[in-house]
C-alpha cells in the first residue's frame, strides 16, 4: 500500500505547490491585482510590465522552484517517472491553480524549473537559452515556445524513454496550448514586449 501512497500524494503535492501562484501573492503584497492590469495574466511577464523588475524577478524565482521542490519530492518517493508526472502536474497546477479559481499563468517557469531538478545541466542550459532569447527578442513568449520546443528532445538526448518522455510531451504540450494567444499575436506580428 505504502509503494502506491506515497507516489500518490507526491503528485497531489506536486499539483497543490504548483497552485501557489506567485504572481498573485507578489503582486497582493504590493496591494496590487494583477489580474486587473496589463494582460490580466499573474505570469512573470505581466508582473515586470505592471510592477517592475524585482516584482518579476521573484515571481520568476518561486514560479521555478515550486517545481523544482514538487518534482525533487517526487522523485525521491517515486523515482523517475513519477518526477516526470510530478513536472505535468506541478505545470498544470501552475496553468489551473485551485487555489486562484484556476485562473493562472502558462507555466513556463515550472516546467523548467522541473527540468532542472530532472536534468540539473540540461535544465540550466534550457533557462538560460530562454534568458537569451528574451534578451535578444524582447518576446517571451517567442523564447518560451522556443524552450518548450526543446523539452522533449533535451530529455530524449540524456536517455529518457518512455513514460518519462510522455510525460514531458503533455507538459510541453500543456504549456505551448496555454500560449495559444501568444501563438496568434506572434503571427499578425501584434505581440506584447517585455519593457527593458
Amino acid at each position: 500500500m505504502e509503494e502506491i501512497f506515497q507516489p500518490v500524494a507526491a503528485l497531489v503535492v506536486a499539483y497543490l505547490l504548483g497552485s501557489v501562484d506567485f504572481g498573485v501573492l507578489v503582486s497582493r503584497r504590493m496591494g496590487v491585482d494583477i489580474y486587473e492590469h496589463g494582460s490580466g495574466n499573474p505570469g512573470t511577464s505581466n508582473v515586470l510590465r505592471t510592477l517592475g523588475k524585482k516584482a518579476a524577478g521573484l515571481v520568476l524565482l518561486g514560479d521555478a522552484l515550486k517545481g523544482l521542490v514538487a518534482v525533487g519530492i517526487a522523485s525521491w518517493l517515486g523515482g523517475e517517472t513519477v518526477g516526470f508526472a510530478a513536472a505535468f502536474l506541478a505545470t498544470a497546477g501552475h496553468s489551473f491553480p485551485i487555489w486562484h479559481r484556476f485562473r493562472g499563468g502558462r507555466g513556463v517557469a515550472t516546467a523548467i524549473g522541473g527540468a532542472i531538478w530532472l536534468e540539473p545541466l540540461l535544465g540550466l542550459a534550457l533557462a538560460i537559452g530562454w534568458l537569451a532569447i528574451v534578451l535578444a527578442t524582447k518576446t517571451a513568449s517567442i523564447a518560451s515556445l522556443g524552450a518548450m520546443a526543446l523539452y522533449v528532445p533535451l530529455f530524449l538526448i540524456a536517455g529518457h524513454r518512455g513514460w518519462a518522455i510522455l510525460w514531458a510531451a503533455l507538459t510541453a504540450a500543456l504549456v505551448i496550448w496555454r500560449h495559444s494567444d501568444n501563438i496568434r499575436r506572434i503571427l499578425t506580428r501584434a505581440e506584447n514586449r517585455v519593457p527593458t
